[in-house]
């Protein structure tokens, strides 16, 4: 079976500049959104062993997940902060299936 990417650059520019302007015109608040346009683009560009991939997290979702990795992060003066990456990670492979 093959594997693949099939984005291509065109694509990758736009979703990162929609990306951009989501979390810049939102004051950060729209992250979540942004992160699972992103995400949900990469998938749908996935192919592993000859099965695409289906991304269904929400910004929604994952916006009570930010709050408290947010505030985990302050009350700890930031340490938590080096856990947040594997948080997202782990949920967008929580919500990532081969279709």
């Amino acid at each position: 079976m093959e594997s693949k990417f099939t984005g291509g650059l065109l694509g990758l520019i736009g979703i990162s500049i929609l990306q951009t302007l989501i979390i810049i015109f939102t004051l950060a608040i729209g992250t979540p959104w942004a992160v699972c346009l992103k995400y949900r683009w990469v998938t749908e560009h996935t192919i592993i062993d000859g099965k695409k991939l289906t991304f269904d997290g929400t910004g929604g979702q994952l916006f009570g997940s930010y709050i408290k990795w947010f505030l985990l992060t302050i009350i700890t003066i930031g340490i938590y902060g080096l856990w947040v990456p594997l948080k997202i990670k782990g949920w967008v492979t929580k919500h990532t299936h081969v279709a």
